[in-house]
């Protein structure tokens, strides 16, 4: 509901060990961690009988084994009665280690807090989205001006006796009157859209639009209608070519969307997504055709007779680079990569839309990355990440700074959220060691005042963070967040929790994170590297990890650890894992490429199987990222480091926790059952192999507060269990 950015900027975020010998003169940090570990033999497990089939294809001229294809039919009734099992299986374990009331009310405390959000502006009203510390899910709110009374706008809680209908994503026409929102079930991606009036408080019974996986509304000024990205929803196009199946509609308020016209046809390329958007005084139709890091930007006028006959105009095409734009007063301002890898601003005429008539009017820097520009309160704002911190800037039309807004630390923050037409703005404000923190600001004065904070019954004295900086295998430095209790003895002693993601241009930046500070508590180490992969320090770094690059995130992430052990903060036997979705493939490929390492491992709906990634849920909309395994070339690089490949027998794995979910319709959760078949059949050293699924849950979670914190009191259960207490 909140304008955060032009729609194309959320479309653009091995070392050795040295093993201690018998003969050591003296007692190694690593020692001293050894002796600190938790003094105890895993219970027995007695894991549910999996076949083991010989099923083995020849692909590009190599022999691929993949016994546990079985396992991809999640319909067949043998996989159900085998996923029950497992699920079984893991929560008995996971219910008989210790700490687990502690756990729980901790977690209860630090989760079960009130909250807001800053408001969005349309037209009279106020809309924004309150927690309650008595409420499952947040509610959303509007006010008939600031001071008006707090009304329900819809109330997730109500909606299923379950909890597993959510809200996924809203949006307000300019008047306030209509709001269009999303809901899915379990969590799942998939959702269907609908329309509520305000003036009635009801729900129309005609404008209700399946197939929104992708959907938002762009509201055209009127209020008469918006536009948005439709999917079908014939059954038998298979999940993953839907995304070319996408088409650009328009919605007219009271018409069935059957009758919804076509504004882009279907590009019939499942690796490539649609976007789109309109100006805020409903002249400029955007559209975006994004390809991995390649974007196609077209623009369309709606004001004139022409410009609508005329249809897209082609702004940006032929380059392998990002574009994202932002249009006001018949003005488009461009964020691009284009020939600038940490991005720069062009102000461009759509009378003269060729690319000699940009005019560049803010630089790249050396010392930035932009993540996006846009226009509030008749200015330009830059949002910059400086060694992954955050920067806000506002500028004037022609690019010129005025100010830089002050920020409290070296956190994150959200960028300004307000119109492009109104003074007032808002943005959050985060650090590891500072919860959420809400200020209002004046676009043209610059006068900022608190305006809301978010409390959490965490001492942030005790805590400190710091980031550093590591070399990786090929010499590349790499920056990390360090997290822990002031005061801390590098003695190796610490269990230590390293999580990461490194890839799809997404960052990792500084955050509050109420379970980061209940490991803190219990004494751990908490760490986040900026491995390649990501947008830390531009598309450089991006491209760096990923396609035939991928190793170096991983390479990163085996350095990151290696830091952390030779720095002192931890061992081995004390270090922690954890990823989820990318990061999930991730800690898989560590766990396989360097399993004495680590002590324990945390999966989270992952992808594992790079050979056949690509033939199940989102998976064609990664090959521009991954590589496509049809390909010769790539699907080399691709079984080179593809986890489920690289199980081999009697090697002793780290102790692994995977975490799935049956309703995840973006990574298929095939790829959780058949990783964890092939390590609890491959694995030497007696470690649990385990697999939590959580019920009525998508790749997002379960979406409700209680099974939340269920699932990270199994979680640090777990490795409270794995790697003792610091």
């Amino acid at each position: 509901m909140l304008r955060e950015a032009p729609l194309a900027s959320l479309l653009l975020v091995a070392c050795a060990t040295t093993p201690m010998k018998d003969d050591d003169p003296a007692p190694t940090t690593a020692a001293v961690a050894e002796a600190a570990a938790p003094d105890r033999l895993p219970p027995p497990i007695d894991y549910p009988a999996t076949r083991r089939d010989a099923v083995v294809d020849t692909l590009h001229g190599v022999s691929v084994a993949d016994p546990y294809r079985w396992l991809e039919d999640v319909d067949a009734k043998e996989v159900q009665e085998w996923m029950g099992a497992q699920d079984e299986v893991a929560r008995a374990y996971l219910e008989s280690l210790p700490k687990r009331e502690e756990l729980e009310k901790r977690l209860i405390e630090l989760t079960y807090i009130d909250a807001i959000s800053p408001p969005s502006h349309r037209g009279k009203r106020y809309f924004y989205s309150r927690s309650h510390a008595d409420k499952e899910k947040a509610v959303y709110y509007y006010k008939v001006g600031k001071d008006g009374e707090e009304r329900v706008l819809i109330d997730p809680n109500t909606l299923s006796e379950d909890g597993s209908i959510s809200v996924h994503g809203m949006s307000a026409s300019h008047d306030g009157r209509y709001v269009a929102y999303k809901l899915s079930e379990n969590n799942a991606d998939a959702a269907t859209m609908y329309v509520k009036d305000l003036k009635t408080g009801k729900d129309s019974a005609i404008d209700v639009i399946p197939g929104a996986k992708y959907a938002t509304a762009s509201w055209t000024p009127d209020g008469k209608g918006f536009y948005y990205v439709g999917l079908p929803t014939d059954p038998s196009i298979a999940p993953a070519e839907l995304p070319g199946h996408a088409e650009v509609r328009y919605h007219r308020l009271g018409t069935h969307p059957e009758q919804d016209r076509q504004v882009q046809p279907p590009l019939g390329d499942p690796t490539m997504f649609l976007g789109t958007s309109i100006s805020e005084d409903g002249r400029w139709l955007l559209l975006y055709k994004v390809k991995g890091p390649t974007t196609e930007l077209y623009f369309q006028d709606l004001r004139s007779k022409k410009g609508r006959e005329r249809g897209f105009v082609p702004l940006a095409t032929g380059f392998t680079a990002q574009y994202a734009a932002d249009a006001y007063e018949d003005q488009l301002y461009v964020t691009t990569n284009e020939g600038a890898p940490r991005r720069r601003v062009f102000r461009v005429d759509p009378a003269e839309p060729e690319r000699e008539h940009w005019r560049e009017i803010v630089p790249e820097r050396e010392d930035a990355v932009l993540s996006f520009a846009y226009v509030v309160g008749g200015h330009l704002v830059t949002d910059y990440m400086v060694n992954a911190h955050s920067q806000l800037q506002v500028r004037d039309l022609e690019g010129t700074l005025v100010r830089e807004v002050e920020l409290p630390g070296l956190g994150s923050a959200s960028g300004l959220l307000g119109r492009s037409d109104e003074d007032e703005a808002y943005f959050y404000y985060t650090s590891f060691t500072q919860p959420p923190m809400i200020y209002e600001t004046s676009i043209s004065t610059g006068k900022t005042r608190l305006w809301e904070t978010i409390d959490y019954p965490v001492d942030v004295s005790q805590i400190e963070e710091h980031q550093v900086w590591y070399e990786s295998a090929d010499g590349t430095k790499v920056s990390m967040f360090i997290v822990h209790r002031k005061g801390l003895d590098r003695d190796g002693s610490h269990p230590t929790l390293l999580t990461g993601y490194g890839g799809f241009n997404v960052s990792r930046t500084p955050g509050f994170s109420p379970s980061a500070a209940l490991w803190v508590e219990h004494g751990g180490v908490y760490a986040v590297p900026n491995l390649r992969g990501g947008g830390e320090y531009g598309e450089a770094w991006h491209e760096a990890g990923m396609r035939d690059n991928k190793q170096n995130v991983f390479d990163d992430f085996i350095a990151a650890a290696q830091y952390l052990v030779d720095e002192g903060y931890t061992s081995p036997v004390k270090l922690a894992v954890s990823g989820g979705s990318n990061g999930g493939l991730l800690v898989g490929a560590v766990m396989t490429q360097r399993p004495e390492l680590f002590g324990a491992v945390v999966c989270a709906v992952p992808l594992l199987d790079m050979v056949r990634y690509h033939r199940f849920g989102s998976g064609k909309t990664w090959i521009p990222e991954y590589g496509d395994p049809e390909v010769a070339d790539d699907f080399r690089f691709l079984y080179a480091y593809s986890p489920y490949h690289h199980v081999h027998d009697g090697a002793h794995y780290p102790a692994l926790l995977m975490l799935s979910a049956d309703s995840d319709d973006r990574v298929d959760p095939l790829h959780a059952r058949k990783f964890v078949a092939a390590i609890q059949a491959a694995s030497g050293g007696g470690e649990p192999a385990i697999m939590r699924i959580e019920q009525k849950a998508g790749h997002g979670g379960a979406g409700t507060r209680k099974k939340a914190v269920a699932q990270q009191v199994d979680t640090y259960a777990f490795l409270l269990s794995e790697l003792g207490d610091g």
